[in-house]
């Protein structure tokens, strides 16, 4: 196989194992919630995955001790897991009225 390809595939890995552990720790309400955050944390985990991994690598101190394939799986498996928890944190600020407050407190009314 190509040398480019193991990367994509161990994000691709990744991405399903954080989504499919992100659907064990809290079960959706239907089929319908279940896709939506496995897509989710597909997505989030494919385009994140990379650099979620290099970060991760960068702060434990074992970016040169592993490879680019452990880096994007384990990248993407927390990119992927991460993804539905952030999006509901948002999803509760918005409902509290955060961009409203905080327009607000810029234009000094």
């Amino acid at each position: 196989m190509n040398d480019t390809l193991w990367p994509w595939l161990a994000k691709l890995a990744g991405a399903v194992a954080g989504s499919a552990i992100s659907l064990a720790y809290v079960l959706p309400d239907g089929r319908r919630e279940a896709a939506v955050r496995f897509a989710v944390g597909l997505v989030c985990g494919l385009v994140f995955g990379g650099t979620a991994g290099l970060k991760i690598a960068t702060e434990l101190g074992i970016a040169k001790t592993i490879g680019a394939t452990e880096t994007a799986l384990m990248g993407s498996a927390a990119a992927s897991l991460c993804a539905w928890w952030a999006l509901g944190l948002l999803k509760r600020a918005f409902e509290a009225g955060f961009p409203g407050r905080l327009f607000r407190n810029w234009s000094g009314k």
